[in-house]
Formats: C-alpha cells, structure tokens, sequence
C-alpha cells in the first residue's frame, strides 16, 4: 500500500467519523478488523491490500491527529478559508484540509508542497473545481503566513 492510499483512508475515516458521530477511536479498531476491511475492496481499490504495521501507524496517527486538533485545526481553517465558517465547507474538503494541515504541522518528514500537492489530488477525487481550487488556496495561504520559511525554499507554488 502507498503512503497516497494510506492518507486516503485517514480522510475517509475522519469524514466517516464526522458523518457519523463517532469517536475516531473505536472507528479506527471497528475498521481495520479483517472481515470488515476486506469487504470494502469492492467500494474502493484503495482497500486492496490492508495497511502493513507502518502504514497502519501512519493512518492511525494522522486520523488520531485530525480528530484530537480538530478545533486548532479548524481555527486555521476558517482564518484562511476567509469568510467561510468551517460548517460550510463539505465534510470531504474539512477532512481532507484537517489532514494535510497535520502533514504540515507535526509531520517534518513531510514537505508541506508535498501534503498540498496530496490534499489537492485527493480532494479531486471527491469534489468539484471549485473546491478543489479552495483547498488549495487554504493551505496555500495557510503555508505562506505561517510557514514563510517553507515558501520561500519553493515549497508551496499554488494558484489563485
């Protein structure tokens, strides 16, 4: 499995975790149990192969992540989101900017041009241009003010 396939699952479980209510933390162990799992290769082909131990860490932490900062989280969102109040963008953008805002954050491995790049890649698969297009400029923004250091070293490059 892809560290793409992996961060992937990590959106779909916040925005299931969202949709539904739920603490992320018994999502995460309902979800990975073997006769669950397998059922859902035919939804998605993201769901082929099941997470090795790595994976499965990076997915959990990430999923933890987004729903133990949610409100950090949706703070910077709703300040670079610029008028828009988090309960207005769709529950897939919030998850998907939630999770590449951890990449960002407390993930150093990860490059922010690479957690935006991913996000916006991702959010195509679930939304229209025109989310699509906020997303990015969310993180764009997000990247310019508080990380300056990063866009100037050519991290993020993104479009208006």
């Amino acid at each position: 499995m892809t560290r793409k396939n992996a961060r992937e699952i990590a959106v779909e479980l916040c925005f299931a975790a969202a949709a539904n209510d739920t603490e992320i933390g018994g999502l995460l162990d309902s979800f990975f149990e073997d006769e669950h799992y397998h059922t859902l290769a035919a939804e998605n082909e993201i769901y082929a192969e099941k997470p090795d131990a790595r994976q499965m860490a990076y997915i959990r932490s990430l999923a933890s992540m987004s729903a133990e900062k949610a409100e950090e989280l949706d703070g910077y969102i709703e300040h670079y989101a610029r008028g828009w109040k988090v309960g207005r963008i769709s529950r897939t953008a919030r998850a998907v900017l939630r999770i590449a805002l951890c990449e960002i954050l407390y993930m150093e491995e990860i490059p922010a041009a690479v957690a935006i790049n991913e996000a916006v890649e991702l959010d195509k698969k679930y939304d229209d241009a025109e989310t699509v297009a906020f997303v990015n400029g969310v993180l764009g923004g997000f990247v310019r003010a508080e990380l300056p250091a990063q866009t100037d070293e050519g991290a993020p490059q993104t479009e208006k």
